[in-house]
């Protein structure tokens, strides 16, 4: 969790908009971060590294602005935005709803569910006229102290409406010469070595047809499935123990045959530790 320097006062009579920038790309979040330099009235107050982050900082600094990435492991954007939206504005201490603009990397289903419910968003790589066009419009709104709540709340809506176009009804598995269909809750984990994904159920396992890891993700359930490692994705009904490890990390027993442990990143660490009050 990186707090970000605050700036020399200015001589201007422009209000300052305070942001907070969330990303779990350090790379995404500097180049964000030097862009917004652009825009001395943009005050970056501090930056997050995931949602668990994104909802500490919020509630700390309380800023009118919050750039969030959609896609992020654990908590993801929209996952944020549910949470923020189920904290009463009347209880103590006060929470303001920030306005939002969603980063994504060209996610047709989120883009086009943002544009029917008037959020804003940024499309990855983030281009300097488009970041300007989204800027100008919150200038707008928070001169005009429009609610942010609403046009979230409507986006939640629309999405929960929605099913994912990407999920699959089947997943194709190679095994033996066999090609075997494997229905999505009955996949354990999937691992990728060496630019190949192995797929694990209670009786086989096999090859995927997926080219990359994230592919897989974003055709499976996201309440199902998570990125525990940037090696693996496991189905959270099919953990059956959780293992200590060395420097206070940990490992996963899956419920496969082999009773095979996976890796819990640092990164991860931290969420897995908040789900089970570890």
């Amino acid at each position: 969790m990186k707090e970000a320097a605050k700036p020399e006062p200015r001589g201007t009579a422009t209000a300052t908009i305070s942001a907070i920038v969330v990303d779990d790309e350090p790379l995404a979040r500097a180049e964000l971060a030097f862009l917004l330099k652009a825009h001395p009235d943009i005050q970056v107050v501090a930056e997050a590294r995931n949602g668990v982050e994104a909802l500490h900082l919020i509630k700390e600094h309380q800023p009118d602005l919050v750039f969030l990435d959609v896609s992020m492991p654990g908590q993801d954007g929209i996952e944020v935005v549910r949470r923020l939206l189920e904290k009463k504005p009347d209880k103590k201490p006060r929470l303001k709803i920030p306005h939002v603009i969603f980063a994504t990397a060209f996610d047709q289903y989120a883009v086009k569910a943002f544009e029917l419910n008037a959020v804003d968003y940024l499309l990855k790589p983030v281009e300097k006229a488009r970041l300007a066009q989204s800027l100008q419009r919150v200038r707008r709104l928070v001169e005009a102290s429009a609610n942010a709540s609403d046009a979230l709340e409507e986006l939640l809506r629309t999405m929960q409406m929605q099913a994912r176009p990407a999920q699959q009804s089947k997943l194709l598995l190679r095994a033996g010469g066999r090609l075997l269909l494997v229905d999505p809750k009955d996949l354990i984990f999937a691992a990728i070595e060496e630019g190949r994904i192995t797929m694990a159920t209670r009786d086989m396992e096999g090859e995927s047809n997926y080219r990359t890891i994230e592919e897989l993700q974003s055709a499976l359930d996201p309440r199902l499935f998570w990125r525990v490692h940037r090696s693996y994705l496991v189905n959270v009904n099919h953990i059956k123990e959780v293992v200590p490890w060395f420097k206070s990390t940990y490992q996963l027993r899956m419920a496969d045959r082999k009773g095979t442990e996976i890796p819990v990143s640092r990164a991860q660490t931290k969420r897995l530790r908040e789900l089970l009050k570890l």
